[in-house]
């Protein structure tokens, strides 16, 4: 099973465009993430990560939904 989650992009560290990578927030943990794959995406925007690889971008909303998904299975509360 694969796993994607979402993180705000917070700057871009390489603009090369076979090389751009960037930091990017997952709830205050930053990762330096490889953004080739997403050259549309800016500082601020949301992307899907996967194995260090940011693969779409999203929306603010979407990305919301998807962290308040997954707090509720960390609490085991009902969504």
């Amino acid at each position: 099973m694969c796993l994607a989650i979402p993180g705000k992009i917070e700057d871009i560290l390489n603009a090369l465009p076979m090389e751009r990578t960037g930091t990017v927030s997952f709830g205050g943990i930053r990762k330096e993430i490889n953004l080739a794959f997403v050259p549309e995406a800016d500082p601020g925007d949301y992307v899907i990560v996967h194995a260090g690889f940011a693969i779409s971008k999203i929306n603010a909303t979407e990305a919301r939904r998807i962290f308040d998904l997954l707090a509720c299975d960390e609490t085991d509360a009902p969504c």
